[in-house]
């Protein structure tokens, strides 16, 4: 960081003094404090609490209890099995659609087509891709039956929720992987060739080491993003394949033991934090070795035969075109009376949509609409005090903010339903409980992403702006926020698409007076009104895009150099 130095040469008590000679700075460390305090740490703390006591007393016993109950042990083995799975499978797939769009010299208009394909799923509910897969693969599945003539045939398991959720993620493999298998200068194979080696040799001893640490990164995130899905095994594993988040869900709603939810929550707790500590502190720290050339120097990428490039373009065009499939499919299952039986066009779903789905939606954009400015204010102002101020507790705050980035929204809902449904502080059934959860949840990725464009920032612009009699206010109003105009935008972005498409942790939080789309999808899928659920997909879907564009136009006009793309943004 660009205060690292002079972070150093300071001692506790000089970083104090300096802080408070800064009334401002002070006060809205004691906000964000405050914040992060109620919404993050005193959440986590009481779910600990919760787990660890017994009638007041420290106790073992709900752990033990969970632990030696099989059916809870399975449960966590088969969340850590579809864990690996998808981490595996995902990294595979991402990948190979990397590797083809960066490194076999497709045209523009391919890399171009695969992006929109893949950037689908991101912006969709994660249980948009299960919705297809019965109406492609269940009782009156349109491949199982019409086409197969299949009847018989069980959707349900962990094979269906394995390929769901590999669909659903491998878009985050792929864009972690693109960006460095972009950065691999294609003249260090070159020189790898100009010794005699042949392509195979030289991809696996050079091409493959070189991308280690983002495969690596790619496949604890997908973990991550696995071990944290609730909806998708809640359709699709059934009672034959449980795991700890529908476990959990289970115990809270169906049995009224928010004990052996909150102590659910903390064993999905452990493998989770275990990840966020891999990935942040061991894989994050790796150095990526990437190679350049010549400044202007433009060499073709030879490490793909024309055979090879065609064969990886053809799997990838395949999979691609399966994944338009499912929205095309969804799109004509909203349109049809009854999806497998009665084919009638009719509009019937989209009315039900507009009239007894109204109070969703408007709950939803409200929702969305307030902690969208919140979540971009938050992760700016938190990105630019650690990157460029000095004061203690700076690192601390840094880690604080990423907590509930990193967790389970299983964990996160619980956690707040622990703390906000009693006195002193009731919050839940609230709109304010969602947005908070919403803000302090995914605004991490503004976080980063304001402090990668300002570690690029050359202390010298700032620097000339004050010699030249500018105060620090002036300067920051002037020089550095147009700078970060970018990444507020990408928090902005962030927390509206996840506000319309999360559903893990507000399962926890709605109420009769605040609901959303996402849980009346999934209401809608238990109630089997499959064509509702499949209509309010679509218009989540159509919400997501049309400000996603808008978004990006933004990015666009307000393009600096080290504000990443809207797709790498909602990769995380």
């Amino acid at each position: 960081m660009p205060d690292a130095i002079a972070v150093a040469a300071l001692n506790p008590k000089d970083r104090f003094r300096r802080m408070l000679r800064d009334p401002l700075l002070l006060s809205i460390l004691i906000i964000l404090w405050a914040l992060l305090l109620l919404f993050i740490l005193f959440p986590l703390a009481s779910l600990l609490i919760r787990t660890f006591t017994d009638e007041g007393r420290l106790s073992l016993s709900g752990v033990i209890g969970i632990l030696a109950d099989p059916m809870q042990r399975q449960a966590l083995w088969n969340s850590l099995l579809l864990g690996g799975l998808v981490g595996l499978c995902g990294t595979v797939l991402g990948f190979l659609f990397a590797y083809t769009a960066v490194r076999t010299n497709l045209s523009r208009g391919w890399v171009f087509f695969l992006d929109a394909a893949i950037i689908l799923p991101l912006i969709s509910p994660p249980f948009q891709t299960s919705i297809a897969m019965i109406f492609s693969f269940g009782p009156r599945g349109l491949i199982t039956y019409d086409l197969l003539g299949i009847s018989g045939f069980s959707i349900y398991g962990l094979h269906s929720t394995l390929f769901s959720e590999t669909i659903t993620f491998f878009p985050i493999a792929y864009l972690t992987l693109k960006a460095i298998l972009a950065g691999i200068d294609p003249t260090v194979e070159d020189m790898a060739f100009s010794l005699g080696s042949s392509r195979w040799r030289v991809f696996r001893t050079v091409t493959l080491p070189l991308t280690v640490p983002g495969i690596a990164n790619a496949f604890l995130l997908l973990f991550a993003a696995s071990l944290a899905d609730f909806a998708t095994p809640l359709i699709l594993a059934g009672n034959s394949f449980p795991i700890l988040p529908t476990q959990a869900y289970l115990q809270i709603t169906g049995m009224f033991d928010l004990k052996g939810g909150a102590v659910l929550s903390f064993v999905l707790l452990v493998p989770a934090f275990a990840v966020f500590l891999l990935q942040r502190f061991w894989v994050s720290r790796k150095y990526y070795v990437t190679i350049t050339g010549k400044v202007g120097a433009k060499t073709e990428i030879k490490s793909v035969p024309p055979w090879m490039r065609r064969v990886l373009l053809v799997v990838c065009l395949l999979i691609s075109a399966s994944i338009l499939y499912f929205y095309v499919l969804l799109f004509y299952a909203s349109i049809v009376k009854a999806f497998g039986a009665d084919f009638t066009v009719t509009w019937k779903h989209y009315h039900v949509v507009f009239t007894e789905g109204l109070q969703a939606i408007r709950d939803t954009l409200i929702i969305a609409g307030i902690g969208m400015p919140l979540g971009g204010i938050y992760s700016v102002v938190v990105g630019y005090l650690v990157c460029k101020k000095d004061f203690i507790s700076r690192r601390t705050m840094e880690i604080v903010s990423m907590i509930n980035y990193s967790l389970p929204g299983t964990i996160v809902g619980i956690a707040y339903l622990l703390v906000f449904n009693d006195p002193p502080i009731m919050l839940t059934g609230t709109a304010i409980i969602i947005i908070a959860c919403y803000v302090f949840r995914y605004g991490p990725t503004g976080i980063r992403t304001t402090v990668a464009i300002l570690q690029q920032i050359d202390p010298s612009i700032e620097e000339a702006s004050f010699s030249l009699g500018a105060n620090s206010g002036t300067t920051f109003r002037r020089i550095t926020m147009p700078l970060i105009l970018p990444a507020f935008f990408a928090g902005l972005g962030v927390v509206f698409i996840r506000s319309m498409t999360a559903i893990s942790a507000t399962i926890f939080l709605i109420s009769i007076n605040w609901t959303l789309i996402t849980v009346r999808i999934l209401e809608k899928m238990t109630e089997l009104e499959l064509g509702v659920a499949a209509a309010f997909s679509i218009l989540v879907v159509v919400i997501v895009f049309v400000v996603i564009g808008a978004i990006s136009l933004f990015l666009r006009l307000f393009r600096q150099p080290g504000a990443p793309e809207m797709a790498n943004i909602l990769g995380g």
